[in-house]
């Protein structure tokens, strides 16, 4: 649907944006400072697989319209304590390619300020800091852009292109096969995890032998080997060990890293007791190979260009001293 001006009542004034920790390709912007300019801030942070999809039209958005007078705001906010690292945060957004300005809320007072509770999250003020848009997780690109145009000509703006920005994007940012996906974000410290399907209770924060099950049913995930159960993460601490899912989506993803930044830890994966093959993600090769080094962050492992169906999925890790977080799919 085409938007106008009915659709776009006022929802709110555009809070504060202090108490940031830092900025990322801009000095720090005020609300005050950006009178007189279409604003979009986009709530993001790195290791968020729904942001990833989102980012190429937040990023042509940014490009296309900024000759108009729109300016984005990237609103970093974390949702794993690594997260909070300035400096893994500079990496990503150069590695991300994110060239708008970036706001460091590693302490969420600007998430709190927009009493927000998503990633992504995207927020669109007008010139007088009216907002007059939302769009809380993916989709709704179209109704986006459509505001940002309308927006745009309400300030005065005779030049704006009505043609809609026409990306299709690719690897990682690929749409999710929502048709297909039936396994839901799954996190694996005790904080937040379901379905663990070793035998026996979770131990918390202390090394514990665990084995896997005979078989897992769908969305149950289990480890084998000596492993520590944190809050966000499990951390390897035996020579080897494995962590396994019985999954049902075109695309998994991994959240993880290795405990001492610059280490490097291999792994192997296989799909049914197999190696992926053409099933392979970006991270890993045919035969299931990849490297876990540097610092956390989402690893692409499977992605099926056929049939999808419900797998098991295995990790094994050759090495201890990597953390695992938060498992997601597409």
């Amino acid at each position: 649907m085409r938007a106008s001006s009915a659709h776009l009542s006022i929802e709110g004034e555009l809070p504060q944006l202090s108490g940031a920790i830092a900025w990322i390709n801009s000095p720090p912007l005020t609300v005050s400072a950006l009178r007189g300019k279409v604003v979009l801030v986009d709530f993001w942070t790195y290791t968020c697989i729904n942001w990833r999809r989102t980012f190429p039209y937040v990023q042509a958005w940014a490009e296309k319209y900024k000759p108009e007078g729109l300016v984005v705001i990237g609103v970093h906010t974390p949702e794993f304590s690594f997260e909070k690292n300035l400096d893994n945060v500079r990496r990503q957004t150069s590695a991300l390619k994110v060239e708008y300005p970036v706001a460091v809320d590693s302490d969420y007072a600007i998430w709190r300020a927009f009493h927000n509770q998503y990633w992504p999250a995207l927020y669109l003020a007008d010139t007088h800091g009216h907002i007059r848009h939302h769009q809380f997780g993916e989709g709704g690109y179209e109704e986006s852009e459509r505001a940002i145009q309308q927006l745009l000509k309400e300030a005065g703006r005779t030049n704006v292109v009505q043609e809609l920005i026409s990306i299709e994007p690719d690897g990682v940012e690929k749409a999710a096969d929502w048709s297909q996906v039936k396994s839901p974000e799954s996190y694996v410290g005790y904080q937040l995890a379901e379905s663990f399907a070793s035998p026996g209770s979770a131990v918390r924060d202390r090394r514990h032998p665990y084995t896997t099950p005979e078989r897992l049913t769908l969305n149950e995930w289990a480890l084998a080997g000596d492993w520590t159960i944190g809050p966000e993460a499990v951390v390897l601490d035996g020579a080897s060990g494995r962590i396994v899912y019985r999954f049902h989506a075109r695309d998994l993803n991994l959240i993880m890293g290795p405990i001492a930044r610059g280490s490097a830890v291999r792994f192997r994966v296989s799909i049914e007791g197999a190696p992926p093959g053409h099933a392979h993600g970006l991270d890993i090769d045919a035969q299931g190979n990849g490297t876990v080094t540097n610092e956390p962050r989402m690893y692409q492992l499977i992605r099926q260009p056929g049939a999808i169906a419900d797998r098991s999925f295995e990790i094994e890790f050759a090495g201890p001293g990597v953390a695992a977080y938060d498992f997601t799919f597409g």
